[in-house]
């Protein structure tokens, strides 16, 4: 399903889309027309961005944690039975990290990988059924550079997103022949709140804007970026500047990108 020309009834279902670039995908879906579902476990803030949104009317919020797999069947539930299929199921919600290995327990990797990692498949399982019996649908899955390669104080976000192209790409190949599509996006830095709000080894949030996050692509801009890959049915896209250039030094020039990544400093 190529979006070029958008179906004004098109069902989106953004998860984290209370800020950052679920909200600005949100934004921009509702530009188009489409009926947007906004999930997040955040109502006001939800409700602040349907209210931004340029249809708000067309825009509904259905509330989840994902780090509650209860919470995600009821959401799923919730959203099949509302409007019987889901087009676009936009896998954007998670949360970061920073924190070495050896400081980290293992309660702080098992929630990573719940909410980066199992929440998304959980949903895109619930809505895979309707996708196939249609013959078309569209998953748009939120990874991140560092889920093509390992970098420091990111041990069990990276790990999340090395799981989630397994997970999709995988769903690709299966379900190829139903006419379902999957786009992995990996964003490299980019201006949102992902370092405040990122894990400490204590379970406690980082509460520091990253240098180069702060100097990083803008949620709109990066949001424009996978709108476009998600139209011309792009299988992988990268939104980056040049921290870019570590996925291709790792590819091609490994001595140089185990150098590099040896000397990174927490922010």
């Amino acid at each position: 399903m190529v979006m070029a020309s958008l179906d004004k009834e098109t069902i989106v279902w953004i998860t984290g889309a209370s800020s950052g670039i679920g909200e600005a995908l949100a934004k921009a879906w509702s530009a188009e027309g489409a009926r947007v579902v906004l999930s997040s476990r955040k109502q006001n803030e939800l409700e602040r961005v349907k209210s931004a949104c340029a249809c708000p009317e067309k825009c509904h919020i259905v509330l989840l944690d994902l780090a509650d797999p209860d919470s995600l069947d009821a959401a799923a539930k919730t959203v099949l039975e509302t409007f019987g299929h889901v087009d676009v199921l936009v896998n954007n919600g998670g949360i970061s990290q920073r924190s070495l290995v050896s400081e980290t327990p293992m309660e702080i990797d098992r929630k990573i990988m719940q909410v980066d990692y199992f929440g998304g498949v959980q949903l895109a399982k619930a809505v895979l059924p309707s996708m196939i019996e249609r013959k078309k649908g569209h998953f748009v899955a939120i990874s991140s550079i560092v889920g093509v390669f390992g970098f420091p104080y990111r041990s069990a976000y990276s790990a999340a997103k090395h799981a989630m192209h397994g997970f999709y790409e995988t769903l690709r190949a299966e379900n190829s022949s139903h006419g379902i599509k999957v786009t992995v996006v990996c964003p490299g830095r980019i201006l949102t709140q992902v370092s405040l709000h990122a894990l400490r080894a204590d379970g406690k949030e980082y509460g520091i804007m990253d240098h180069a996050q702060k100097n990083g692509i803008s949620a709109e801009d990066c949001a424009r970026r996978i709108m476009k890959a998600v139209r011309k049915g792009k299988k992988e896209t990268y939104v980056c500047r040049k921290d870019v250039l570590m996925v291709y030094f790792r590819r091609y020039i490994p001595a140089l990108y185990y150098i590099l990544v040896g000397k990174v400093k927490p922010n």
